[in-house]
């Protein structure tokens, strides 16, 4: 699990999903640190999240240039392995993933960042089954390893999730052939992934977004690695992942570029749980 957690914290639903999820996430000899930006009354606004919570909490204000970074630079500063944000309408999350300087800032955060579903605090659980959005790519390899060490760690089912996209037909005869087509595609990436090894494989055809949305609700944990280029680079910084992290099912945990190259250990190969 997470050593040193930052959460961010505004005083809405979305700051208290945040901390319900660095709950389930922090080791138990871990820390959680509430930080708030821009709010002017933030540290009694942290006090007060903090004893509603009933948790031990280090409070920080910070102020930037965006919330993303400010939150970021907060992480850096506090050598966190994960930030955590709420996906409420009116939480941070927005703020997080969106606009130039809080994009650049996801792109190169040297720590994973967490996404609590809206109304989680209402219903935190334990993680007992954890999904991968896998593609073959090394980002999706890093977040297999990291999925791998928490689900060890938890005793959690394990299971990865790939995304098949086509170009649309448009005779009868393309349309079945091409019918025929993605059912043989999802067979053979169904089994492509099995050969990853303690792992349940799973593929469909359609949109990644929109697949993994509805896929998150059969697990209770999402990971995800990021890329500035292909399919998971536009889901994760562009425009659709405002639409990912408002319809997730569940917790979603993005494996940030930079993270697995900051001595996180998520860039090692781990097969069944070990680590070599």
């Amino acid at each position: 699990m997470f050593k040193q957690v930052v959460v961010g914290v505004d005083g809405e639903v979305g700051g208290r999903d945040a901390i319900a999820l660095a709950r389930q996430l922090v080791d138990i000899d871990g820390e959680l640190t509430l930080a708030n930006v821009w709010s002017p009354d933030g540290p009694e606004l942290l006090k007060r999240e903090r004893a509603a919570a009933r948790i031990t909490a280090h409070l920080r204000t910070v102020d930037g240039d965006s919330v993303g970074g400010a939150l970021h630079e907060l992480a850096d500063d506090e050598l966190a392995d994960l930030l955590v944000v709420g996906s409420s309408r009116r939480g941070l999350v927005d703020r997080v993933f969106l606009g130039g300087v809080t994009r650049a800032a996801l792109h190169d955060a040297r720590c994973p960042v967490a996404v609590a579903p809206s109304g989680y605090a209402r219903r935190p659980h334990p993680i007992r089954s954890i999904g991968v959005g896998y593609n073959g790519s090394p980002e999706c390899d890093q977040a297999l390893a990291a999925a791998r060490r928490l689900a060890a760690e938890t005793d959690a089912t394990l299971s990865v999730f790939e995304v098949i996209s086509m170009a649309p037909r448009d005779s009868m005869s393309d349309f079945y052939n091409s019918r025929f087509a993605i059912q043989r595609a999802v067979r053979k990436t169904e089994e492509r992934l099995g050969k990853l090894g303690g792992v349940e494989p799973h593929a469909v055809y359609g949109t990644p977004a929109e697949e993994l949305a509805l896929y998150s609700n059969s697990v209770d944990l999402l990971v995800v690695g990021s890329r500035s280029h292909g399919p998971f680079g536009r889901l994760l910084l562009g425009s659709t992942s405002v639409s990912l992290v408002r319809s997730v099912r569940c917790p979603l945990l993005v494996l940030t570029r930079a993270a697995g190259h900051a001595g996180l250990g998520f860039d090692q190969p781990v097969i069944q749980g070990v680590a070599h």
